[in-house]
């Protein structure tokens, strides 16, 4: 029976688009959209700062000086996080649904950043009863470390947890553990999946 149901964060429960992002970086700082991404992927900044090992002003510091932007913290932030897209992938009503029969948990590789924007402007996130967080565990999916965070949060045994996510290699992680895991690939696969494990809302 499952008594706890998992949700990655990114591109499951949010949208987003880093193209998106870095077409909003490219009109402060002296770099097309590619050169941004190029700059962003070779710097080693990201990984680190996803785990919890870069204080947010550190990274915004440092990123800043690699591109050249010239804004403030702030605007930085705003920036950095201008990849979401304001539509959730998942009804708002569905998941609130689930929260009164079911511990809900947010799983994602995610920073400090972005959570923080994410949880302000998506009223959805108000409904799940806990959020593992890589940059609060110290890990990223597909480590084992942040799964096993997630069933210790949960407070059943993995056979009693279904998770979802939208990039197989991190179902697969869930599943070793034992979890009921499967890939996101929209909203109405997700309530057949669901239904299919015996969950109702």
């Amino acid at each position: 029976m499952i008594r706890a149901i998992l949700f990655d964060l990114g591109q499951v429960l949010v949208p987003f688009d880093l193209e998106r992002g870095l077409r909003a970086l490219a009109p402060y700082c002296p770099h097309p959209p590619r050169e941004i991404q190029r700059r962003i992927a070779s710097s080693g900044l990201v990984r680190p700062f996803e785990e919890g090992r870069l204080a947010p002003r550190e990274f915004a510091r440092r990123l800043g000086e690699l591109l050249e932007l010239s804004v403030s913290y702030e605007q930085f932030c705003e920036l950095w996080s201008s990849i979401f897209l304001p539509e959730t992938l998942v009804p708002e009503g569905l998941i609130e649904s689930l929260a009164q029969r079911y511990r809900l948990l947010i799983v994602s590789n995610t920073n400090a950043i972005h959570y923080s924007i994410v949880e302000q402007r998506y009223a959805v996130l108000r409904h799940f009863h806990d959020r593992v967080l890589s940059y609060e565990v110290g890990a990223l999916k597909p480590d084992q470390r942040i799964y096993r965070e997630a069933l210790r949060r949960a407070g059943c045994d993995a056979r009693e947890c279904f998770y979802t996510d939208d990039i197989p290699e991190y179902v697969e992680a869930a599943r070793r553990l034992g979890m009921i895991a499967v890939q996101f690939r929209s909203a109405e696969q997700l309530a057949c999946e669901l239904e299919a494990c015996g969950v109702r809302w």
